[in-house]
């Protein structure tokens, strides 16, 4: 299994596209109190401790066989399976939330075990599969082959909230430790992960650790919050977590409190990982196949570091895999983004990405010195996500020891909290080495340029344009040469725009980082844009060749 096969097109078709997730249907019930296992006594020390043991233990995978009828499932057939909304969880409770189960199939061949807790008695009830919790009508299962499969499990969960509670579901968790949450527009995009493990490093081979537990604590009534702990088991660590999630209005929160207990020592262990897509931007049209302007779930790596900068880090479909990493001490918070929301700039009637929320951790804590590292995968399509991002501690990871980290995950539009400098609104690039406004025709320069414009709103830009108060660029190219740095005030956008040619001084192909930020009266007051520049090869620098105009 790898990080592309995780996600499989069965969410592609319900979430991705934004379709109902959980088919409708009328269904007879007995009753809606599931939970019909024995009463046990729960709570979260109890699970750390559990962790904490079989971390001492050897790893024993939970996979199964799974029945023909069910390994073989299309992911069409497999999301035709419904979930009967009488059987949800807090059915019940008649309040705003409520959670249903995912069948396993198709690749989704671990069992996940689900419990129902009373947080009044902290007694604990375990959820056994049964075929009559789901339709089948469509999916052309063979119910014959689930008899006597109460082991089977689940593959995850979903919850809903008023007033879809049986249309269209807000979080899902799904695929190892893979989950998701949407914003107002109920439209899925980036994912999460619990943990990522040895993600991009030559010691030693990717591990997916998988939530293999959740216990549920039933929320008060009228309660737009729920907790819900998990287990996590993987052959290098065990993990105890403890999420809260606030389904608000437009948004979701996670408080995110996990203990991670290594049973070896990891190379790269990645913290609130994230996982997302990007095929095309304003910056690299050329890579844009279809007739879309741009295609991604996500534009940029946003990071506030501990030392109070804001770094916007334009994302890539690069040529080959890049690996990036930004060294910081306790940052203030990080997040794959998508800022601009207009249908126009995508003019996508099925990925929907004008949609796509953006996802923003917030550290509690102090998290000490690190790295936020950076993988982008070329890809040629956008059903493959690509862009990985997560925060890798500088202390060693050793079997024995005992982590403890703290978070919240932001999912909506934007995150809550941004610069009060000058931010980057887009990056562009395209032929250069001519002035502005006047397009080559017939003679182009003779020299090949690639000119990159970078946009900046916010923040005090208008004060200092009103007040004619000159810009300064500080621009770091560590190849190359710049020339025709220009800056321009756009009214359409109220902003400021910064564009340069860069001219190749030798065949090299190794990606440019350049870096950007604008002063003013000696004072920084804009982010600071970092940029990973592909040169092409030699034999493409160079104009195309033009008929002249008869």
């Amino acid at each position: 299994m790898d990080r592309r096969s995780v996600l499989k097109s069965a969410l592609a078709l319900a979430a991705w596209y934004g379709l109902p997730s959980a088919p409708l249907f009328a269904a007879a019930s007995a009753s809606s109190r599931i939970a019909d296992g024995d009463s046990q006594a729960f709570s979260f020390d109890w699970l750390q401790d559990y962790a904490r043991d079989l971390a001492v233990k050897p790893y024993q995978s939970t996979v199964q066989q799974l029945p023909p009828t069910l390994s073989n499932l299309t992911p069409q057939r497999y999301n035709e399976i419904g979930y009967d909304p009488n059987h949800s969880l807090w059915d019940q409770l008649n309040g705003p939330l409520d959670v249903q189960f995912f069948h396993v199939g198709m690749a989704f061949d671990q069992p996940v075990r689900m419990y129902s807790v009373d947080p009044e008695t902290s007694q604990a009830r375990e959820i056994h599969f049964r075929p009559d919790l789901f339709n089948y009508s469509g999916a052309h299962v063979d119910v014959s082959q689930l008899e006597g499969q109460g082991e089977l499990g689940f593959a995850g969960f979903r919850v809903f909230k008023e007033p879809s509670l049986t249309e269209r579901d807000i979080v899902s968790f799904l695929g190892a430790s893979y989950f998701r949450a949407v914003d107002d527009t109920y439209q899925y995009g980036i994912s999460a992960r619990g943990i990522a493990v040895n993600t991009y490093t030559d010691e030693a081979n990717e591990q997916f650790p998988a939530f293999t537990r959740f216990w549920f604590e039933t929320p008060e009534a009228g309660a737009t919050t729920f907790v819900a702990h998990a287990l996590l088991d993987s052959p290098s660590l065990a993990g105890a977590y403890r999420f809260v999630i606030h389904c608000e209005d437009n948004r979701v929160v996670m408080e995110i409190d996990k203990h991670l207990f290594p049973r070896e020592s990891i190379a790269q262990l990645g913290l609130s990982p994230m996982t997302s897509m990007f095929s095309c931007g304003t910056q690299q049209r050329d890579m844009c196949l279809t007739f879309h302007p741009q295609i991604h779930d996500s534009d940029r790596l946003s990071i506030w570091r501990g030392n109070g900068e804001w770094i916007c880090r334009p994302l890539n479909n690069p040529p080959r895999l890049q690996f990036n990493s930004f060294s910081d001490n306790s940052p203030k918070g990080f997040g794959l983004l998508q800022t601009d929301h207009e249908f126009d700039s995508y003019e996508d009637i099925v990925g929907n990405y004008h949609n796509r929320p953006s996802l923003w951790v917030e550290p509690l804590g102090d998290w000490g010195r690190g790295e936020i590292q950076l993988l982008e995968i070329p890809t040629s399509g956008e059903t493959m996500d690509n862009i990985v991002a997560f925060w890798k501690p500088e202390a060693a990871v050793e079997a024995g020891q005992a982590l403890h980290y703290a978070y919240k995950l932001h999912w909506s539009a934007l995150p809550p909290v941004q610069s009060d400098l000058a931010r980057v609104r887009k990056t562009f690039t395209g032929i250069g080495g001519f002035p502005e406004g006047w397009a080559p025709g017939e003679h182009f320069p003779d020299v090949w340029a690639q000119r990159i414009a970078i946009d900046f709103v916010g923040g005090d830009v208008k004060h200092f344009h009103d007040n004619e108060i000159g810009l300064q660029t500080h621009l770091d190219v560590p190849e190359g040469e710049v020339k025709n740095i220009q800056i321009f005030w756009v009214d359409d956008f109220e902003g400021f725009r910064i564009q340069f040619d860069w001219y190749p001084t030798s065949d090299a192909l190794d990606p440019l980082d350049m870096r950007l930020t604008l002063s003013a009266e000696g004072v920084t007051i804009s982010e600071t844009w970092v940029y990973q520049y592909f040169p092409p090869m030699p034999e493409d620098r160079q104009f195309p060749e033009r008929v002249p105009a008869r």
